[in-house]
């Protein structure tokens, strides 16, 4: 597959993940139209309240008017730009007040194209459950919210309790001896299979958990007829998915407000 294509699989797939988790907040905007997705949610978070490009019918007052609701809003917000395809909005930046986060000046959409045939290693005493239930949503729940270091009202609001009865979206979580200590989420967009929510919690990780539960949703998304992986990394994943054969594609680089370029924020899955 190009280079090219692959890029904009991983930028869609990107779209529908935060679409569909910010949907689930009561209250939230979600919107794409003339080609700008709006993404709302008033969570204290930026990575849920964003302004991306989504196709080239894009224009600059577009992306003004998604920053005016943000601001309207009082979220705190980023506007993500894909390095090279978005570069004729970045003097708008300055235009706008924003500034380059120095925390999230570089986001990279990594691809693993094509996904291996070869079944993840297994780990003594661990085991990946696909959720089908409430109390499998619970596990889901508490683990990510621990091993991101978010309050666990925050994953609660952005995962639909049904959401894992969807034909394309499937939820994990990986247990430890039976405890469980991993979680992993697969959205599924045409030949792309998404990797998202990969968190351990802190006392079991660097023992292989999380790797293996990247590679059982990439193979769960081969048997479902995807083609390649694509995912965004944290700085903490990247020598990681460097390590399993995922490659840069896209490099997102994230505008704030100047007040919040120096803040801290949390932790990309």
């Amino acid at each position: 597959m190009d280079a090219a294509t692959v890029a904009e699989l991983e930028h869609e797939n990107f779209i529908a993940a935060l679409s569909e988790v910010d949907s689930a907040v009561p209250d939230s905007v979600v919107r794409r139209e003339h080609g700008i997705v709006l993404l709302a949610t008033g969570l204290p978070v930026r990575l849920f309240n964003e302004v991306l490009v989504a196709d080239a019918s894009a224009t600059g007052d577009g992306i003004a008017a998604a920053v005016a609701i943000q601001r309207e809003r009082h979220e705190q917000f980023v506007v993500n730009l894909r390095r090279v395809t978005d570069d004729r909005f970045v003097g708008l930046m300055s235009d706008l007040g924003l500034a380059l986060s120095p925390d999230e000046s570089s986001l990279p959409g990594m691809a693993l194209d094509p996904i291996p045939e070869a079944a993840a290693r297994p780990v003594d005493g661990f085991e990946i459950r696909a959720v089908t239930d409430a109390a499998g949503i619970e596990d889901h729940i508490v683990t990510a919210a621990t091993g991101f270091g978010l309050p666990e009202e925050i994953i609660r609001t952005i995962i639909a309790p049904h959401v894992w009865q969807r034909p394309d979206r499937r939820l994990y979580v990986g247990y430890a001896h039976g405890a469980p200590v991993t979680t992993g989420a697969g959205v599924r967009t045409g030949s792309a299979i998404g990797v998202y929510n990969i968190a351990t919690v802190e006392g079991a990780r660097r023992r292989g958990y999380g790797e293996v539960m990247i590679a059982r949703i990439a193979a769960d998304g081969r048997v479902a007829g995807c083609e390649i992986a694509i995912l965004q990394a944290s700085p903490m994943g990247l020598p990681i998915y460097e390590r399993l054969g995922y490659r840069t594609v896209v490099e997102y680089h994230g505008y704030v407000e100047p007040e919040a370029s120096q803040a801290p924020t949390s932790a990309q899955s």
